[in-house]
């Protein structure tokens, strides 16, 4: 049944964002004040795996349902169709044009290059090992274990087997090499190495916004996407455990052993360097590429700031001074606020912390005290910033206004 044409740049739009990873109660409650603008009723559910929307016009509704996978967050592509919709809504474009910006749109997320990402992935692998404490020598081969990341990234999109086992595959690809590293170098640390290696896919981000979707009442969607990254992180886990067991079995190692040698002005230039490298992951614009790099730098630094307030007061006032940037920054740039909202969250890691305090459990079971600790540290970094977003007005519900043709959010 073909979406009459009145609806269907509401559809496609909702689409692109799912597609685009862009969180459900944000897609419904932007698809909401579209809608609005436009005197549309509507009503719209988006979950991980399919969307449902109903329009209403006097006694007559239409139903559009459409089953699409899960999406991949791609922060550009959400800029753009942030810019197309007030186009719309400024009757600066007619519905013809529409289904032509946003193949644009599309086509332009295809746009890859190879060597920016792979220097993303080996700066992004380095600077997070200097971030939590490591030495020279494993610093270098975060940076080589990084690149090798993106290698094969780029074969999973080559092939299903390699994308199905992904996340288990590169963890045990990269704890079979550092153990083997810790053979040769005596000094290596294996366990950082390991973490910040595969840092990128720790799904920290992922837990924050489905607990992000749980507190706004989205809890299907919010439900589902925090199920599966409980169980993402576990596959990367496991990866790391099978490729431990099969290693011991082989050779003494020493799981325990870590040398920090780092200068402390190092983290200084680790901090801004690890910001700049995920903007090519998340393929952010050129014009959000400053101000983003800047989010996840004060994300850092306030947080750090306030650490002798414990970690639970310490997130909550970094994730309010994210939020209070992010709004700054939108305003500045007339980009959505989120593009940079999820660049300073990323910069919190709780999905870091997750995986050591996991390690702790398996890996020294007699210290249970350790690992009760930084479970509770976990805990407290996610409650810190669901709590910062709901003190910040993240959630609340608004009503459209237009001012100057332009919806302001």
């Amino acid at each position: 049944m073909k979406v009459p044409e009145k609806y269907q740049f509401i559809v496609e739009l909702g689409k692109a964002l799912h597609i685009y990873g862009i969180p459900s109660y944000k897609i419904q409650s932007y698809l909401t004040e579209v809608a609005s603008t436009q005197g549309i009723t509507g009503s719209f559910m988006d979950s991980p795996t399919w969307i449902n929307y109903v329009f209403y016009e006097d006694e007559n509704s239409f139903n559009y349902i459409e089953c699409i996978p899960p999406g991949s967050l791609n922060l550009g592509a959400f800029s753009r169709i942030a810019e197309l919709t007030n186009k719309v809504i400024d009757s600066k474009i007619d519905n013809s044009a529409i289904n032509k910006e946003l193949n644009i749109i599309h086509a332009k997320t295809k746009t890859v290059n190879h060597l920016h990402l792979t220097l993303a992935y080996a700066f992004s692998a380095g600077c997070f090992s200097i971030m939590i404490g490591t030495n020279w020598i494993s610093f270098a081969f975060s940076l080589l274990l990084g690149a090798l990341i993106y290698f094969l990234v780029f074969l999973s999109t080559k092939s299903n087997y390699i994308q199905n086992v992904f996340e288990s595959l590169s963890a045990l690809v990269v704890t079979i090499i550092c153990c083997s590293l810790t053979l040769v170098f005596p000094n290596f640390n294996l366990g950082l190495t390991i973490l910040a290696s595969i840092i990128i896919f720790i799904p920290g981000l992922a837990i924050t916004t489905a607990l992000e979707e749980i507190t706004s009442k989205s809890l299907v969607s919010g439900g589902a996407k925090l199920f599966d990254s409980i169980l993402l992180l576990f596959k990367q886990f496991f990866g790391v455990l099978l490729g431990l067991g099969l290693m011991t079995s082989l050779v003494d190692i020493d799981l325990t052993y870590h040398v920090s040698e780092m200068p402390k002005w190092t983290i200084f230039c680790a901090v801004p360097i690890f910001s700049i490298a995920l903007l090519p992951i998340f393929q952010v614009r050129k014009k959000d590429m400053v101000f983003g790099a800047l989010t996840g730098v004060i994300a850092f630094f306030t947080t750090v700031l306030f650490s002798g307030y414990g970690v639970l007061v310490s997130t909550f006032i970094g994730t309010l001074a994210v939020v209070g940037v992010s709004r700054l920054f939108g305003m500045i740039s007339k980009t959505p606020k989120t593009v940079y909202l999820i660049q300073g969250v990323v910069m919190l890691v709780p999905g870091s912390k997750s995986f050591m305090g996991l390690s702790n459990s398996f890996f020294n079971p007699s210290t249970t005290t350790g690992s009760a600790n930084l479970f509770e540290q976990v805990a407290f970094i996610l409650m810190g910033i669901i709590g910062g977003l709901l003190f910040a007005g993240t959630f609340r519900e608004r009503k459209p206004r237009k001012i100057g043709g332009i919806i302001k959010k």
